[in-house]
């Protein structure tokens, strides 16, 4: 368990992960971080990683961008 000075845990998901989460092919995923678009990630270890709670922000600010149109 987490101390008060280390922070609350992160919730990071691999590419697989926040692929099934947002409904995309890896492949996707992978073409929006070259090209600098879709939800915000890291290469962390070697392996590249996002945040679960940033995905789900990304995914409503598509749906805020949709209705705004």
């Amino acid at each position: 368990m987490n101390s008060p000075e280390q922070g609350p845990a992160l919730d990071l998901l691999n590419i697989k992960d926040t692929a099934t989460l947002i409904g995309v092919p890896e492949s996707t995923l992978r073409y929006w971080r070259l090209h600098g678009k879709g939800p915000r990630s890291a290469r962390i270890g070697g392996r590249i990683a996002y945040r679960k709670e940033e995905v789900i922000a990304w995914v409503d600010e598509q749906f805020d961008q949709a209705g705004a149109k």
